[in-house]
């Protein structure tokens, strides 16, 4: 056990994850600055050896599914179990999604032998949903943090989205966009939801590439439908049509990869624009250092899903490279058109042309937005900033328990009395 008290846990479906990055860079974070949060994780992460985070971190991991539900089930025929959970498992067992419920089952017991009172999860899925039943079977607090299609997107489970919402101490959206929309929907949480931005680790960033040779197009992301990329190979078709010289990459990989590659082959682009597949985090910063533009053209999904606040932007805005974007959910919280980056309307490959040879062919001016990205985003999304932000959430929001060696690094946390602590106790 360590000298002293955990605040809260961290609790992840996959921990780290590739796609995830900005959720480990909060974690190793909030762990800097004091508040030894116990990082649990329901599943191990799976990503390639060359694409995996190197852990700076202690992660505590559940066991196998198939194990974890025997081990459950073992206690409750010893009769371990508290009474909740013991009467839960018969009655929800058949049910969807009921591996929540052992996860809960299972995790409760050892919060509770380290004291730990409130759990916060990243997005509206799997361990928000575990979240749940630990406040159902055992009175532990949780909070989370919504991205995006989590919750944009509604589920057929049985622990729905407005069950999360209104059972959550706090909801943390990435965006006011976001914020606005989900009071919208719960118009009762109005008041529980506040927008903390995601952050980026500030450092690390090669410096920039003069521009040199054939100029170079980057995008990067999952190919899938709401990166648009789509029309960004349309709009390279249009750009080639003009007699301009580049090359575009695109790095990422998912399930339209085959239909995108064929786009590229009908348009005849295949010596113009790339697919590059997966490609780490130092390969993407070198590749950012060398592009003279970024670009990337958020659709909305048929099913009303969408991005929210693409880390990449974050990423390209602190390597000095010239953003392109489109006007869609949280991105307009990102940019700032014509200052440090520019926006033109989703699914529209001629507007995305025109920024797109507005800034090939004005170098000056990419530089110019380029540079003040830079200072947008180390205003904005520095981790340090973001982290210290939801630190002070859960302290006054939650009363999470703060470390001394949190106090010593922040001495704008608050010192709570007895009427604080009195009042937790009738809000559980």
């Amino acid at each position: 056990m360590p000298s002293e008290p955990h605040s809260f846990a961290y609790l992840f479906e996959r921990f780290p994850s590739f796609v995830q990055t900005f959720v480990y860079r909060e974690a190793v974070e909030m762990v800097r600055q004091g508040m030894n949060p116990w990082l649990v994780s329901l599943r191990h992460p799976e990503d390639p050896g060359d694409l995996a985070e190197k852990l700076d971190v202690d992660v505590f991991y559940a066991p196998a599914e198939k194990a974890l539900r025997a081990e459950v089930d073992a206690r409750r025929e010893r009769r371990q179990l508290p009474g909740a959970a013991h009467r839960a498992i018969p009655r929800n067992r058949q049910e969807p999604d009921s591996q929540r419920m052992f996860e809960a089952i299972w995790l409760g017991p050892l919060l509770r032998e380290r004291g730990i009172r409130h759990v916060h999860a990243h997005f509206g899925g799997v361990a928000a949903r575990t979240a749940w039943w630990l406040r159902k079977l055992f009175g532990i607090s949780y909070s989370f943090t919504g991205h995006a299609n989590d919750i944009f997107c509604d589920t057929d489970f049985p622990v729905t989205n407005a069950d999360l919402v209104r059972g959550a101490r706090l909801v943390v959206t990435e965006t006011d966009y976001a914020r606005r929309w989900m009071e919208e929907k719960y118009p009762w949480a109005k008041g529980k939801v506040v927008r903390v931005f995601n952050g980026v680790a500030i450092d690390g960033f090669p410096a920039k590439e003069p521009a040199s040779g054939v100029p170079r197009i980057l995008s990067v992301g999952r190919y899938v439908e709401k990166k648009g990329f789509r029309d960004l190979i349309e709009a390279c078709r249009l750009l080639r049509a003009r007699g301009v010289d580049f090359v575009c990459e695109i790095v990422g990989g998912g399930p339209l990869e085959a239909p995108l590659q064929a786009q590229i082959a009908e348009a005849k682009l295949e010596q113009q624009v790339q697919l590059l597949g997966p490609r780490s985090q130092g390969e993407v910063r070198r590749l950012l250092a060398a592009a003279q533009v970024f670009v990337l053209a958020c659709v909305p999904e048929k099913d009303g899903g969408s991005d929210n606040l693409p880390t990449v932007i974050m990423e390209a805005m602190l390597a000095r490279t010239p953003v392109i974007s489109t006007e869609l959910a949280g991105v307009p919280e990102m940019i700032a058109p014509g200052e440090d980056g520019l926006l033109v309307p989703p699914q529209s490959p001629s507007a995305l042309v025109d920024a797109m040879a507005k800034l090939l062919a004005d170098p000056a001016a990419a530089e110019r937005l380029g540079e003040q990205g830079r200072v947008t985003a180390e205003e904005k999304f520095a981790i340090e900033k973001t982290a210290r932000a939801l630190k002070h959430l859960l302290i006054e929001r939650v009363g999470v328990t703060v470390p001394e060696s949190a106090r010593g690094m922040d001495l704008a946390i608050p010192r709570r009395g007895f009427f604080h602590h009195l009042l937790r106790f009738f809000d559980k």
